[in-house]
């Protein structure tokens, strides 16, 4: 899995279809996080973006190889370790833009509740930051791998049902992704930093049981199918 893991990186690098996804997240968060803003907030604002930014990398990590060369890697590895590398080097990429963003949000974020008087300590700031990130990282890595090869392979119906996966994650009650942000949001207003850790194990379980299902299919299909392009 090392192996797998570095190759797809690698192409994920040097294709440079990561630098959409990327940009977009760093604009979300140059408009909604503010110098000075509560800290709470701006982190259940960068947590939120983190959501569809993974998603994107997913996608595209589950289509970036060519057909001859998905053949070969699933024909020296297998086809559900080949999908699976493909899912891990994608979330692995959103966990690292998602530290990177709690380390940018607590260093310029006045670390206080809403109310700019209750403080809140910066250790739990960042606890509480980079567990929704996590939340965030995992729902949204569960909604790339149910709406992409080798569950769907229309380059159009893909966009669409990965559009309104991550819509309703982010809005449905009961998406874990959602209580996480609104659990940040809440706690700004009395200024405590609260662990979404419920939110964490149920986007754990999600995440888990939609790689084994898309690993599982593609194990099934092996390498066929035509990748849904970006």
């Amino acid at each position: 899995m090392t192996a797998l893991l570095v190759y797809q990186e690698l192409l994920l690098l040097r294709s440079q279809r990561w630098l959409p996804p990327v940009l977009l997240y760093a604009a979300f968060l140059a408009v909604g996080v503010q110098a000075g803003s509560p800290v709470l907030d701006a982190l259940g604002w960068a947590a939120a973006g983190l959501l569809p930014a993974t998603a994107w990398l997913v996608r595209v990590c589950a289509t970036q190889e060519p057909a001859a060369a998905r053949h070969v890697t699933a024909a020296a590895a297998g086809p559900a370790r080949a999908h699976l590398s493909a899912l891990l080097a994608a979330a692995g990429t959103a966990a690292v833009l998602g530290c990177a963003a709690t380390a940018l949000v607590v260093a310029v974020s006045d670390l206080s509740g809403a109310d700019h008087r209750a403080a809140v300590p910066p250790g739990q700031a960042v606890a509480a930051g980079l567990a929704a990130c996590a939340v965030s990282v995992l729902t949204g890595a569960a909604a790339g791998a149910l709406c992409t090869r080798p569950l769907l392979h229309a380059r159009g119906w893909s966009l669409v049902a990965t559009a309104l996966a991550v819509l309703s994650a982010l809005v449905t009650t009961g998406s874990p992704a959602k209580a996480a942000v609104t659990g940040l949001v809440t706690g700004s207003r009395t200024g405590t930093a609260h662990l979404p850790l419920l939110p964490l194990a149920a986007a754990s379980a999600l995440a888990c049981a939609s790689a084994a299902l898309a690993c599982h299919l593609a194990s099934r299909r092996g390498a066929a199918g035509g990748p849904a392009g970006d």
